[in-house]
């Protein structure tokens, strides 16, 4: 019989292992510790990413007991009732999109490349030539949040306070086990974030500016606007998936590089390749391992019985490692030809900010690579995140 345990030491230094027993003997597998189904083929995961009918994003539909205490939490915490572009269906989520995709425009994110080149060089200006430096707190980390802040107009003295907000929020978002203590921590950050979000959303209707949360008060979609409490939840979204799985991009692929010298040679000698190796990096180590659906109707997936209200966790960590879709699933590539990943999902839910989170990962190794003749671990790192958001706490690395 097949066992899931993701709360195990092993599992957050490499799931990868255990993603591969599970696809091989029960790729759909019923949890009871999680009361959902595990998905782990690349097959059977796109196609419940693109069923949004049949298996549908918002977890209140979920109808286990654990789903329950989860849905109840949600409503305790401010704005937890309001949908998002996170956990809504049609045709909410799609009069949502319709808004909020107009401040995110190819034309306006590729806008933004010089200043992620000028805040990058910055950083990277910063790094101790020789002497261990920790490329989390120097690099991934800081590039997302100030490129995020400056997009939401959120003054640079007011940084630090959104990563405390956001880091508090993000842990208990995607963990399944939270302390009551965690969970207190986490209201008192998201009331905190949401009034200093009121007093900007305000500001910005008085005197408009150059920044997002201008363009999506004023934004419409067929005549309807955003309410106050659909814009201001949806700029808690954009605060904290707009950088967390950035930040986890950049560390995840900095260290399988650190791991593969050979791939890090071939970058630093043709940077041009930097485009194919973000989507490497996504593909091999991915930042977000697993989103939950829930079944609308009495559905079969992979040969199991999946009845209206289960929820599913679509374990795209390990679909981008199933040896059925791609050669050498555990080897890094950067230079590989198939690269259709499920990183940022697929179908309406496709993750909205797919193309900052690219450019700024392109433009951080770009830099990276091509400034420093090397790149080498200094001292073991530390995992952080859980077990559906994979990331580093710490990746402390030597320049020369």
């Amino acid at each position: 019989m097949a066992i899931f345990n993701p709360f195990l030491p092993s599992f957050a230094k490499n799931p990868y292992p255990a993603y591969a027993s599970l696809r091989a003997s029960e790729p759909v597998h019923f949890s009871p510790t999680l009361q959902a189904w595990i998905v782990t083929s690349f097959a059977d995961c796109e196609r419940v990413l693109r069923e949004p009918e049949t298996f549908a994003n918002n977890p209140l539909l979920a109808t286990s007991p654990m789903a329950r205490q989860f849905q109840q939490q949600r409503r305790e915490f401010p704005l937890g009732e309001v949908p998002t572009v996170l956990n809504s269906d049609a045709p909410v989520h799609t009069r949502l999109r319709g808004i909020v995709s107009r401040a995110f425009t190819p034309r306006v994110i590729e806008g933004m490349r010089e200043r992620i080149e000028e805040i990058t060089s910055e950083l990277l200006d910063a790094a101790p030539v020789g002497e261990p430096w920790d490329l989390v707190e120097g690099l991934a980390l800081p590039l997302p949040v100030i490129v995020i802040a400056e997009l939401l107009g959120v003054p640079a003295s007011d940084r630090e306070l959104f990563k405390r907000w956001s880091t508090a929020i993000a842990d208990t978002a995607t963990n399944v086990f939270s302390t009551p203590e965690s969970v207190e921590s986490t209201k008192r950050a998201s009331a905190d974030l949401i009034e200093y979000l009121g007093r900007v959303v305000e500001e910005r209707r008085r005197s408009p500016r150059e920044d997002v949360i201008t363009a999506l008060v004023q934004a419409e979609d067929e005549g309807s606007h955003l309410t106050r409490d659909e814009l201001l939840a949806f700029t808690v979204v954009l605060l904290i998936a707009g950088h967390e799985t950035t930040i986890n991009l950049i560390g995840n692929g900095t260290l399988a590089l650190l791991d593969e010298p050979e791939q890090a040679r071939l970058l630093h000698e043709q940077p041009e390749l930097t485009g194919e190796a973000v989507e490497e990096f996504l593909r091999f180590d991915s930042p977000v391992q697993g989103l939950v659906r829930v079944a609308t109707r009495d559905v079969e997936v992979g040969g199991r019985a999946v009845h209206r209200g289960d929820a599913l966790i679509v374990m795209i960590g390990a679909a981008n490692r199933d040896p059925a879709h791609f050669v050498e699933p555990d080897r890094l590539d950067v230079r590989r030809e198939d690269k259709r990943h499920l990183a940022f999902g697929l179908g309406p839910h496709f993750c909205l900010g797919a193309p900052l989170a690219r450019l700024e990962a392109q433009v951080a190794f770009r830099a990276l690579l091509t400034r420093f003749a090397s790149v080498e671990l200094a001292a073991p790192p530390e995992r952080g995140g859980t077990f559906v958001l994979r990331g580093l706490r710490t990746l402390p690395v030597r320049v020369n």
